[in-house]
């Protein structure tokens, strides 16, 4: 791509990015701000052998809770998987591989992830289950956990609206994990509802900027029905 400030490319191009066995960061919460194009395009491909960083699973047939329900993702880093079933039948199974994070715990992983940082402290979890195999360090008087930061191969990330140059702006609550995830990917890709041209979009109203994406697509909308739509 010859124009730094020209990321747009078409589904069928980021889809060359998604491989069997990848690492995938996504952002989203329960679904919301999941990207649901990306996320029908590496299921139509068929990748599989994932390991997945996401706050959660989603529902079973919600945003990232597809590729967990069919099967394509071997382990997942998330806070919860309560709300997807198929998620917790697998992992009792033996079928998949989850470890569990505190939710904040997560977020400050992956920002550590995305700013280069070497891990954070915490003492969550000090006495408990919860510290087995990490590295405890003492500051003062003060034991801590060192939690270790999260980048992934691939982050794929949801906005209402790019710029052609990937400055990000999102619809309320779905920004959610969206901006901490955009940093920590080798690679980001951004689904965007609507794309415009470069110095549409207010500096005042800019969350993410351009310079932690690499490319941008279209959205074709969300292709699930929410719970309180049925």
């Amino acid at each position: 791509m010859t124009n730094r400030f020209e990321k747009v490319i078409s589904m069928e191009e980021a889809l060359t990015h998604f491989r069997d066995g990848m690492t995938l960061m996504s952002g989203g919460f329960g679904g919301v701000g999941n990207p649901p194009s990306l996320i029908q395009g590496i299921l139509d491909k068929g990748v599989r052998e994932i390991t997945l960083v996401s706050n959660d699973t989603a529902f079973p047939h919600i945003g990232i809770g597809k590729l967990v329900t069919e099967k394509r993702v071997k382990k997942v880093i998330a806070s919860h998987i309560g709300s997807n079933p198929n998620a917790g039948a697998q992992m009792t199974a033996g079928e998949l591989e989850v470890e569990f994070c505190p939710q904040g715990i997560l977020a400050e992983r992956v920002r550590a992830g995305g700013v280069g940082l070497g891990g954070i402290l915490s003492d969550v979890g000090i006495g408990t289950i919860a510290e087995k195999g990490k590295q405890k360090v003492v500051v003062g008087d003060k034991e801590y956990l060192l939690e270790t930061p999260l980048t992934a191969e691939v982050s794929i990330i949801h906005a209402k609206k790019a710029d052609r140059y990937g400055n990000l702006v999102y619809d309320t609550s779905a920004r959610n994990f969206n901006p901490l995830v955009a940093m920590a990917g080798d690679i980001t890709i951004v689904e965007a509802d609507e794309i415009v041209e470069i110095g549409e979009l207010s500096p005042e109203e800019i969350v993410t900027p351009g310079v932690f994406i690499n490319f941008i697509v279209q959205s074709e909308g969300v292709n699930w029905q929410w719970a309180w739509e049925k």
